[in-house]
């Protein structure tokens, strides 16, 4: 992992430490011929380290993203980036790219997935139709979704997907990326999730706090880093 962190460390991107050690911890898990699946690649700095890690045991990652065009994206100059990072990391052998819509590729997909990666586009829309994915999960596979409880989208989708449909089960997160198995989560399940719900309030009004510059909100709440909470 330390290897793997200080390739990935160099790639731009929002994934902290403790995160990437998650997604290399899960997919060092997996077992020959295994298949991730990654939503929401950018640059590729989650993808180097799940690619890394796929490389160690002999699986193979999927990486997906349409690479739009715009500030906030980069569009083909992102993905230039992102095809120089991966070659870099000797990891042109172990990641596909498709560069689409998630839904665009989820039509006619037929393998199966041993770990499924989720950092899309974060509105509740989206997260919805990218745990379309799921459906093709092993049984005790593990989805691990980013910004699940700083983003009003995300969090948003998961709430209805887990607490009311039922869809997922929540098991941990590290910082703002969860962890769910596909089951059915039972009562205590569903409390845990809520449970969060104090923590993403407080994320989100430090993302509103840093935009409206409120120093005194962000010192209240014992944010003094430069970013968002992610």
């Amino acid at each position: 992992m330390d290897a793997a962190w200080a390739r990935a460390d160099h790639v731009g991107g929002w994934l902290t430490q403790a995160q990437g050690r998650l997604l290399w911890d899960c997919a060092r898990d997996l077992t020959p011929g295994a298949r991730i699946v990654e939503i929401g690649s950018h640059q590729g700095r989650s993808t180097t380290v799940l690619g890394l890690a796929a490389q160690a045991v002999g699986a193979k990652v999927t990486a997906i993203d349409p690479f739009v065009e715009g500030a906030m994206f980069g569009g083909q100059s992102t993905r230039a980036t992102f095809e120089a990072n991966i070659a870099a990391a000797g990891l042109e052998d172990v990641v596909e790219l498709l560069p689409m819509k998630s839904q665009d590729a989820l039509v006619g997909w037929d393998q199966p997935i041993d770990l499924l990666y989720i950092d899309g586009k974060h509105d509740y829309w989206t997260v919805v139709d990218d745990l379309g994915w799921t459906e093709h999960l092993v049984p005790g596979a593990l989805t691990l979704i980013h910004d699940s409880f700083c983003s009003i989208g995300v969090t948003s989708a998961l709430l209805d997907q887990v607490l009311v449909r039922g869809r997922l089960r929540y098991l941990r997160r590290e910082t703002t990326m969860a962890v769910f198995d596909r089951a059915v989560p039972t009562g205590a399940d569903r409390r845990r999730l809520a449970g969060e719900l104090p923590w993403f309030t407080r994320n989100v009004t430090i993302k509103a706090a840093r935009r409206v510059h409120a120093a005194p909100v962000l010192r209240a709440l014992g944010h003094d880093s430069p970013y968002d909470p992610y």
